[in-house]
């Protein structure tokens, strides 16, 4: 496998021999579930006024809340946040009865478990200011970030607030670490190009009882990874994987080589010669509001399923047991 890390290749090797049959006389193990798909701004976004964004407005089952996830053990009743998003409150919403077995006592019971973020952008954890004090006002949150990212929570306002007053604890998960939620659950940072204006950025990859997920909702291209994409999806069940633009030519008035992702063109493309188990992977997430595969009925979306991929949705479950 040409230019993949011996950290990465050993993560993913431990990730292909996970399966226990700790669990089969359980009645249900670890799922993810999707909080949201849209990039950073949501949809509809602030100020639009495009097709896309007046029918979000309109029809919220056409809306989509930004990118974020959910990984639920029914066991023990513990959950756990993957970015926190703009959108927090609505998706704490979302939160209720998973798991069905999570019970909590007091008046200001604790809402995750802990909160890993991929990175210092927008989207990715604006959502830990509803953790404060002028909204549900949580302790001691753990934050699993990049000793980068837990530096910057600590020495930059308003999140210095947040650690110095008890609100959110951060705990260094570096890329190639793993953190043990479980004996059968854990999960892993894996480092990727993407912007550093603040911080650096890391996809993470679940693995559970039995099958694993990877959430990886930004990087700059595929071709400027040292890992190669497929020898990952190889690797994994389920791949969320960056979809902000469709094609080049998506935003007007907008240069896209300032903010530079794999176009869905792009990644059709580049995974045409999968076999179709590989390609099945493959949900798409972090979608602009411009990004015509955000309407289930385009002509874009039908080119995804024609090619054999999908592109997820709010609400999305995924098993892992």
């Amino acid at each position: 496998m040409p230019r993949s890390t011996p950290v990465l290749l050993a993560l993913l090797s431990s990730c292909a021999s996970s399966g226990s049959e700790t669990l089969s006389a359980r009645e249900e193990g670890p799922y993810v579930l999707v909080l949201g798909t849209a990039q950073d701004g949501g949809l509809p976004q602030i100020g639009c006024d495009d097709a896309h964004c007046r029918r979000a407005r309109q029809d919220g089952g056409f809306a989509r809340l930004v990118t974020s996830l959910l990984l639920v053990d029914p066991r023990t009743g513990s959950r756990w946040l993957f970015d926190a998003s703009p959108d927090l409150p609505r998706q704490v919403e979302r939160m209720r009865g998973h798991p069905s077995t999570r019970a909590l006592p007091g008046p200001r019971p604790a809402l995750v478990d802990g909160v890993f973020l991929t990175h210092a952008h927008m989207g990715h954890y604006a959502g830990l200011l509803h953790l404060g004090p002028e909204a549900y006002g949580a302790r001691d949150v753990p934050v699993f970030a990049t000793p980068r990212m837990s530096a910057y929570l600590r020495t930059n306002g308003p999140w210095s607030l947040l650690v110095e007053g008890g609100t959110i604890r951060p705990i260094d998960l570096a890329p190639g670490d793993t953190r043990e939620l479980a004996p059968d659950l854990s999960v892993s940072a894996i480092r990727v190009p993407h912007r550093e204006e603040f911080t650096d950025t890391v996809a993470f990859l679940v693995r559970g009882p039995r099958r694993s997920l990877l959430y990886l909702p930004d990087i700059d291209k595929w071709e400027r990874w040292s890992t190669r994409v497929e020898d990952v999806l190889a690797m994994v069940d389920v791949a969320l994987l960056d979809a902000s633009f469709f094609d080049a030519g998506e935003v007007p008035g907008r240069d896209l080589a300032d903010i530079p992702h794999p176009f869905v063109v792009e990644s059709l493309a580049r995974f045409a010669a999968l076999p179709a188990a590989e390609r099945a992977k493959v949900r798409f997430t972090h979608l602009n509001h411009t990004n015509p595969v955000v309407d289930p009925e385009s002509e874009a979306a039908a080119r995804v399923r024609a090619a054999g991929m999908g592109v997820a949705r709010d609400g999305d479950r995924f098993e892992l047991d």
